[in-house]
């Protein structure tokens, strides 16, 4: 097991919902489960920008993730409601982190030997 901390926040506008701090942070954690050996930390960030005036895609989610040893990443998605908006996040968290530690993975093999003449 990993010793990642995951931290939820949220405005309260957004906590009326059943469960949503425990169901997000299980998609999130889903989602991101590749990675967590190399995260310190997750924070998730859910509001309503609108609060109670209601709107489309007035829903927000910011996740931030911290590499080990590295700067913190963090996306923002946007949508109709807060599971949505944390699973458009996660996912484009996972793009992410897959293209910043994809590109450590390459560094890591063997030099190529010059090319000879």
């Amino acid at each position: 097991m990993s010793d990642m901390q995951f931290q939820f926040n949220s405005d309260s506008s957004v906590m009326g919902t059943d469960n949503v701090a425990e169901r997000i942070e299980n998609q999130v954690r889903h989602k991101l489960a590749r990675f967590e050996e190399r995260l310190t930390r997750v924070e998730v960030h859910v509001s309503d920008e609108n609060g109670r005036k209601g709107g489309a895609d007035d829903k927000t989610c910011l996740i931030e993730a911290r590499p080990r040893g590295g700067k913190p990443i963090g996306v923002t998605e946007h949508a109709s409601d807060v599971d949505s908006a944390a699973r458009k996040a996660a996912n484009t968290m996972a793009q992410r982190l897959e293209r910043i530690f994809g590109k450590g993975e390459k560094h890591k093999h063997e030099p190529r030997p010059d090319k000879v003449m």
